[in-house]
């Protein structure tokens, strides 16, 4: 057998690894893997691009931030598969929660909420002299990151000069907001939801919300170590194909919480897994594995809009380095599973809340497109 190192961070999402280990898919493959619970986002980085970890569950944007160089030194990696979509959200402290409340009930009542409260609350304390609020991401280039700048944005607040934004570990989200530390955070399931039943927490945003059906994490490696190991990354990839349409079946629900409980994997309660699990985070249904360019021309876009990578760098080149659907179509095609037969696709305006369309071909235009931004028009 294959021997595998696979990093994951505890969060609801790593289901298609835990699944694959736990109900034997790897196995069947002929692989011997081992899952690494790592602590951070960062780590799960550098382990990957030393060759510590073969390949891990990763934030979609980590894996074009590491091909580019952004945040560190160049490593080319590739993502020939989706994770999941959905998962993340928008959580503020009750207190916050209350003074958005009485700031703008109405904005607060919409569907999605806007962030026009937030505004609203953020521009009386510049008047009353009081420090800025402190949300917190769990890694500079991640949905999380993007997400919460877009809504904030939306709403004319600008997320590097009216608030504060952090880096916290996922799993550390929940007690930093009890200690007042931070005053809001975007992460993925459970830890909005542990806040949440925890009485300290309100979800204001689910990504759902944010993007309809919108991407979050892969299943990410290195490019040399997919040259090296074709034939084990084709195993790998069936086996997480066939683990993540099992997480999906509402029949295994009760089993997949259980899993995902336990210590060595997310380790939390398990009715805060349940909750991101009732139609939010998808695994495998509507073609949800496959890479899509377009979702990585998104980020790109994002991090040009921020300042984190050149404004003049051909986004749709660089996706298409990274992101591999032609490997989640052999591996699906192998599974006799059918795969979408374009690479990338426009985003229509029902899929982002503000109802923006995103077409991949002009992602640059649209990255500068937007009043608030590192970018001129």
């Amino acid at each position: 057998m294959s021997a595998l190192m696979l990093g994951f961070i505890p969060l609801t999402d790593c289901a298609p690894l835990v699944v694959a280990k736990a109900k034997g898919f790897f196995a069947a493959e002929g692989l011997d893997v081992t899952l690494s619970r790592e602590a951070s986002w960062a780590t799960i980085r550098d382990k990957v691009a030393v060759g510590a970890l073969d390949a891990a569950h990763m934030l979609a944007p980590m894996t074009l931030a590491a091909t580019l160089g952004a945040g560190g030194e160049p490593t080319p990696m590739i993502a020939p598969l989706a994770l999941n979509r959905n998962g993340s959200g928008v959580t503020v402290s009750t207190a916050l929660a209350a003074a958005l409340r009485q700031a703008d009930p109405v904005a607060m009542a919409e569907t999605p909420v806007t962030a026009r409260a937030l505004a609203r609350v953020i521009a009386a304390r510049k008047a009353a002299g009081a420090p800025p609020l402190t949300f917190a991401v769990v890694f500079p280039y991640s949905i999380h990151n993007y997400a919460l700048r877009y809504w904030m944005s939306q709403a004319g607040v600008d997320p590097d000069r009216d608030v504060r934004i952090v880096v916290t570990p996922p799993p550390r989200m929940v007690e930093q907001l009890a200690a007042g530390v931070i005053d809001g955070f975007c992460v993925g399931a459970p830890w909005n939801a542990v806040a949440r039943a925890d009485g300290i927490g309100e979800v204001l945003l689910r990504a759902s919300d944010f993007w309809r059906d919108g991407p979050d994490k892969v299943f990410g490696m290195t490019r040399a170590w997919a040259e090296d190991h074709p034939d084990t990354l084709q195993a790998a990839l069936r086996a997480l194909i066939l683990a993540a349409a099992w997480a999906d079946a509402p029949a295994h629900r009760q089993e997949l919480v259980a899993l995902l409980a336990r210590p060595e994997h997310v380790g939390a309660d398990p009715q805060a897994i349940a909750w991101a699990l009732e139609g939010e985070i998808v695994f495998h249904a509507g073609d949800a594995g496959f890479p899509w360019r377009s979702h990585a021309a998104w980020f790109l876009s994002q991090m040009a809009r921020w300042g984190q990578i050149a404004p003049d760098l051909d986004l749709m080149a660089t996706a298409a380095q990274v992101y591999r659907p032609d490997l989640y179509r052999q591996a699906a095609e192998s599974l006799g599973l059918a795969s979408p037969v374009e690479d990338a696709r426009i985003e229509g305006p029902k899929a982002f809340f503000d109802g923006q369309v995103f077409d991949p071909a002009a992602a640059g235009a649209y990255a500068r497109s937007f009043p608030i931004g590192r970018l001129s028009a």
